[in-house]
């Protein structure tokens, strides 16, 4: 959702099970209507080729989850790829992604792009990927501070996104859970509006999963939501919910 754009670029997904979770936040961008058919196409083929790949294991080793979540970003990427270049109008476009997937007290963060991954704890919130941008690469740099960054007028270059070229390399983190944690995936129209800091505070003001994960929506959209804002947000032992 959001207050500007005509187009949802943004897509999401989630599955909860017995003893696997999956969450995936993917912001498209490209022409006409593209964005939304690179997220949505992203998402469909990752999603699809990781739980084919978890529930239906090959003899011998069982593949470890990491090499799981690259061969799917393999395919959504290639699926993204082969599109664009299949139909004209949509050439060129592209999307973010990012992913969670828990299993047990593990979860295993994926990303592409500048759509972000925070564990929140009681003791505050983390941000666990890192920004494929260009301001990213400039904070990192120390060629500008964090206020700087937030106002930014070249913020919403991406230096890395899946389906615009045909080989992509995602970062891969693995995070060890702690009971009553909390994982926060989004696109970059919630980081765009609040802060770390108003995030925490908007999700641990109580109530069902669901509520906090609205409470941040509804922020983001009374402060103009210039951006599509999309959130999934999980619990170790709850389900998820958009």
């Amino acid at each position: 959702m959001g207050c500007v754009r005509a187009h949802n670029e943004d897509a999401c997904f989630t599955c909860v099970g017995d003893d696997i979770s999956l969450g995936i936040v993917c912001d498209g961008m490209g022409g006409a209507n593209a964005g939304e058919v690179a997220s949505q196409l992203a998402i469909d083929s990752f999603a699809q080729t990781l739980l084919h790949s978890l529930s239906e294991p090959t003899g011998g080793d069982e593949c470890p989850p990491e090499e799981q979540l690259r061969y799917a970003l393999e395919r959504a990427n290639q699926a993204v790829y082969c599109y664009g270049w299949e139909h004209p109008e949509c050439r060129g476009m592209g999307t973010t992604l990012v992913a969670a997937l828990v299993l047990g007290t593990s979860a295993y963060i994926l990303n592409v792009g500048d759509s972000r991954a925070y564990a929140l704890r009681n003791c505050g919130i983390r941000q666990i990927t890192q920004d494929h941008s260009l301001v990213a690469e400039l904070l990192r740099a120390g060629r500008i501070t964090p206020e700087q960054a937030r106002n930014h007028p070249r913020k919403n270059i991406i230096t890395r996104a899946l389906g615009t070229e045909r080989q992509v390399t995602g970062d891969l983190f693995v995070h060890r859970l702690q009971s009553g944690e909390q994982l926060l995936l989004c696109s970059d129209g919630l980081t765009n509006e609040l802060t770390d800091g108003e995030i925490f505070e908007l999700v641990h003001l109580g109530g069902p999963i669901e509520d906090g994960c609205q409470r941040l929506l509804n922020a983001a959209l009374l402060c103009g939501a210039h951006d599509n804002v999309t959130a999934v947000l999980m619990n170790l032992q709850d389900d998820a919910e958009r």
